[in-house]
């Protein structure tokens, strides 16, 4: 790698040659303060928070944007460089909405946080304000312009990383608005409801629609059996909530402050990710077998569903027809745990703890209510629990060791990946692997690693006896657009395909909780909370989906076998071509 000599502060150093000033100040441990930048996703210099002096130059330059080279010298702290920070900050106040002590990112704000760095103590300059209305009409994401600092990450992220672009800037000089065209809301536009714009805000212009009141009254009510459903993926991020390092796995005290909250029973998604598995493998093996429509495309994630809808309904047939598993989860405690349980089914509400933003457009769906009821009644986000569990006073590091409950709350290692990219596709391999094999797979050939890791598409071609699978992944609904365009121009051609609509797949859910670009930037938050994810899968003895014994005990008890009538009825759906896209019409 080449280097080059830069002074920094007064600091001589050698860094590499393609760093940022911003890059090299962080390799000699010295703090710019930044706003607009996000690293790999949002670095256009735009909100000049991250000036510096470089001398011989005329002006102050954006560190985030401006290149080392030989000899540079460069000032972060001088007085001029102080003052432009603090005029810049102050200008983006002065028209900002501080309601601050009611914001959902409050404590967990950057604009906030900069405020204190810079001793913002008064604001000398008041611009000119005006309200503007609050888009809420989604059932997952509310937009409110008020708080907007046009740093343009939800831009970035939308158009370049998702290949979404809902929104956009807006109008021009102090009208500049960041919105979907023509100021309609989100909910009139293909915004497909993934929340990765809400990651990515660094103040609280973008957030989730709050169903946790829903869920309070729910569990104040006599009449109600109130069940808690929790994604693989919400146990290795609720910690960083309470302050924990990231990747933390919090399962018992997940489960502890569920019960704590008041639910009635709280049980595993998992054992419906493997109750997928059973219904998805067997539609995979039958399509391999009796020239069904191929790819056979993964269903689980809602967002990707949506995305297929307004985009690419010539795949429409491709997808797997299995419903998400927390929405089958929802259908059988309708049916099969109320018959089991005497409860009347009108009387049950069951409420998902998800990763994801898009599964609460998803729980709305008229589709996905087989029972005469909701599958699920109410989703709420990782980071919704994690303000239940503060409201309710409940001090969640210190809790006692609590379990799932039975008879539902058994998920094997397959269901525990299904939080990670490629865990659907090695969850599913290792059934279909085993039946399509007739044989038993040792542990030590569990592991699909070709479909692993974060590179954006994985291709994979599995020996099974004496038939070769060729698969696919892709995460982040930008390089699931170009993996649909490659198979449509007929070049490449692939057995099974499993897309998720967020970067690292639910690990990094629009739901999950918000690290600032501070640590955004320079930790891959997917690698953390997916090696999380693999680490519980080793950890346990049943490692596939078909030897989970609750999945045994519904098919005995109730289905029957995977792809029966009855299984059908319950636990898989029908898609949408949506025509609100330009060139749909």
């Amino acid at each position: 790698m080449e280097m080059v000599n830069i002074t920094i502060d007064n600091r001589k150093l050698q860094v590499p040659k393609d760093y940022t000033v911003l890059e090299a100040a962080r390799y000699a441990n010295i703090a710019i303060p930044t706003l607009c930048f996000l690293k790999d996703i949002n670095e256009i210099g735009a909100c000049r928070m991250c000036v510096v002096e470089i001398k011989g130059a005329r002006s102050l330059q954006a560190a985030c944007v401006y290149p080392v080279s030989e000899g540079l010298v460069i000032n972060t702290k001088s007085p001029a460089v102080r003052e432009a920070r603090k005029v810049t900050l102050e200008l983006i106040l002065s028209n900002h909405d501080r309601k601050c002590l009611t914001c959902v990112r409050s404590r967990n704000c950057e604009l906030q946080k900069l405020a204190e760095e810079l001793n913002i103590k008064d604001i000398r300059f008041e611009g000119e304000t005006y309200k503007l209305p609050l888009d809420n009409f989604s059932p997952s994401i509310v937009r409110d312009p008020n708080k907007c600092v046009l740093c343009r990450r939800c831009v970035s992220m939308c158009k370049n990383i998702q290949g979404v672009a809902a929104i956009d800037t807006n109008e021009r000089g102090f009208k500049t608005i960041v919105s979907p065209a023509f100021n309609k809301s989100l909910n009139e536009v293909p915004c497909t409801m993934c929340g990765q714009c809400i990651n990515v805000c660094p103040v609280g212009a973008l957030r989730e629609k709050d169903d946790t009141d829903k869920v309070w009254q729910a569990l104040e009510n006599p009449d109600l059996y109130v069940i808690a459903q929790t994604a693989p993926a919400v146990r290795v991020a609720l910690g960083e909530e309470f302050g924990m390092p990231i990747g933390t796995r919090v399962t018992s005290n997940m489960i502890a402050a569920l019960r704590r909250l008041g639910f009635n029973k709280v049980f595993d998604t998992d054992t419906a990710a493997d109750l997928t598995i059973m219904e998805e493998g067997t539609e995979l093996i039958n399509r391999i077998k009796n020239g069904g429509k191929l790819p056979l495309i993964t269903s689980c994630s809602p967002g990707w569903i949506k995305f297929c809808e307004h985009n690419y309904p010539e795949f429409l047939d491709n997808l797997s027809t299995c419903k998400s598993p927390h929405q089958m989860f929802g259908a059988v405690l309708k049916s099969y745990y109320a018959e089991k349980m005497g409860i009347d089914p009108a009387k049950i509400f069951v409420v998902s703890i998800m990763p994801c933003t898009a599964k609460k457009f998803e729980a709305q769906r008229p589709e996905l209510s087989s029972t005469g009821y909701p599958d699920v009644d109410v989703v709420l986000t990782t980071r919704e629990l994690a303000r239940m569990i503060r409201e309710a006073g409940i001090d969640f590091t210190n809790l006692p060791e609590r379990y799932f409950d039975d008879p539902m709350g058994k998920g094997s290692g397959a269901g525990v990946i299904f939080g990670a990219t490629g865990g659907v596709m090695e969850a599913a391999l290792r059934t279909v692997a085993e039946i399509l094999g007739g044989k038993p797979i040792d542990d030590d050939s569990l592991e699909y690693n070709e479909v692993r890791g974060v590179k954006g598409i994985k291709e994979a071609s599995i020996k099974i006896g004496d038939f070769t699978l060729k698969a696919a992944v892709a995460h982040g609904l930008g390089n699931a657009r170009r993996l649909l365009d490659r198979i449509k121009a007929g070049e490449a051609e692939y057995h099974f395909v499993e897309i998720m609509a967020c970067p690292g797949g639910c690990v990094n859910g629009g739901g999950q909780p918000i690290q600032p670009s501070e640590v955004r930037s320079w930790i891959d938050l997917r690698r953390e909370r997916a090696a999380a994810i693999y680490e519980e899968d080793r950890s346990l003895s049943i490692r596939k989906s078909h030897e989970n014994p609750a999945v045994k005990m519904l098919y005995s008890e109730y289905f029957g076998e995977p792809g029966s009538h009855k299984a059908h009825e319950l636990l898989h759906t029908h898609y949408t071509k949506r025509e609100n896209y330009p060139e749909n019409k």
